[in-house]
């Protein structure tokens, strides 16, 4: 009976973090997609995340790299981080879904993860900057992709074997470990590259 109080438990905080993570990184591709009209509106419009030379967003939203399909990548966010927010009001319905679905959404997450990490690159070694809104989308994403990567092994959602099914549950247990791994490494990049220790010392 215990085991099975826990599992809703643990499926709704799976939830509540989905949808919380998902309307963070939604949030923040809004306030970048708003600033971004702002300054086709208004070239001289200052963005409110120009904070300095170094924590600003208007290069990056001035940069092909910012349009890397031919639009604004904001677009792209505000789109994409409906999908999150979708699943976990979903699965806080009720809601089961198929292992393709999963196997699906993995594969969004996989493109979301996989843009961020351009995108860092991008901004610590070509731009020279750390846009905060950019920073708030990769502190949502980073989350969402590595827990929904091992959590639907790890509950049984997606079957495999019972050995794999064990491994993957303690990666799933461990993958706020993976996470701040992913957080500490490109802060201490960003040190290496940008000095931004100093930068915010000064402020």
């Amino acid at each position: 009976m215990s085991s099975e109080l826990r599992a809703p438990s643990r499926s709704v905080a799976f939830a509540i973090f989905t949808i919380v993570a998902g309307a963070i990184g939604w949030f923040a591709s809004f306030e970048l997609l708003t600033e971004y009209i702002k300054t086709l509106q208004n070239p001289d419009y200052v963005p409110n995340c120009s904070v300095s030379i170094l924590v600003t967003c208007g290069p990056n939203m001035a940069s092909w790299q910012g349009a890397l399909l031919g639009f604004s990548n904001t677009i792209i966010g505000v789109a994409a981080f409906v999908a999150p927010i979708a699943v976990g009001v979903a699965l806080l319905a009720g809601a089961r879904f198929a292992p393709w679905f999963w196997v699906t959404y993995q594969i969004g997450l996989l493109g979301g993860f996989a843009l961020v990490s351009w995108l860092v690159v991008q901004s610590v070694f070509m731009l020279g900057t750390l846009c905060p809104w950019c920073m708030v989308v990769w502190t949502a994403t980073i989350p969402l992709f590595w827990i929904t990567l091992f959590r639907p092994y790890a509950v049984g959602d997606i079957p495999v074997s019972p050995n794999a099914q064990r491994v993957l549950g303690r990666c799933y247990a461990w993958s706020w470990v993976v996470i701040l791994v992913c957080f500490a490494t490109i802060a201490f990049v960003a040190q290496l590259q940008l000095d931004w220790v100093s930068e915010f010392s000064r402020g």
